[in-house]
């Protein structure tokens, strides 16, 4: 959660080196991987306290059980999206260790902690939404779990 402190300190840094000073290769770059790991990580938190967005046009009018089941049919819809991101997370990352991958900017970092992180992040998300998905078959079946 503190992580986007850090993002913004480096956000500030890169404003003032380019104003006042030579302007630093790492800045947007070092960023752009702080808000990866942020929100990757941070989904499946999200997901965990039930504070992501969901639209309640006609959600909020369903019985608990009827939101369960529909919920359970988009989580479905989820864990195969994340099982193919978090297949190709593997892979990339397994390319990244393999060959030495380095990113093509002039600053030119390592991109396998990045990619580590990420894959990390579906990781997390992929094993939340399995939690999640047999959560709402249970309400679904009428024996909430507590």
């Amino acid at each position: 959660m503190y992580l986007i402190f850090v993002m913004i300190g480096v956000l500030l840094y890169s404003s003032i080196s380019k104003t006042f000073f030579t302007p630093a290769l790492w800045t947007m770059e070092t960023a752009q991987f702080l808000m990866v790991g942020y929100f990757l990580i941070g989904g499946a938190y999200s997901m965990q306290l039930g504070s992501h967005v969901r639209m309640d046009l006609l959600y909020s009018r369903w019985s608990p059980r009827t939101r369960a089941v529909i919920d359970a049919f988009t989580i479905i819809l989820l864990i195969v999206y994340l099982c193919f991101l978090l297949y190709g997370g593997i892979s990339s990352s397994y390319y990244a260790l393999e060959y030495n991958e380095t990113s093509f900017s002039s600053w030119s970092p390592r991109m396998a902690p990045i990619k580590i992180i990420m894959t990390i992040g579906v990781a997390l998300m992929l094993l939340q939404a399995i939690s999640t998905f047999f959560k709402d078959v249970a309400v679904a079946w009428g024996k909430p779990l507590e």
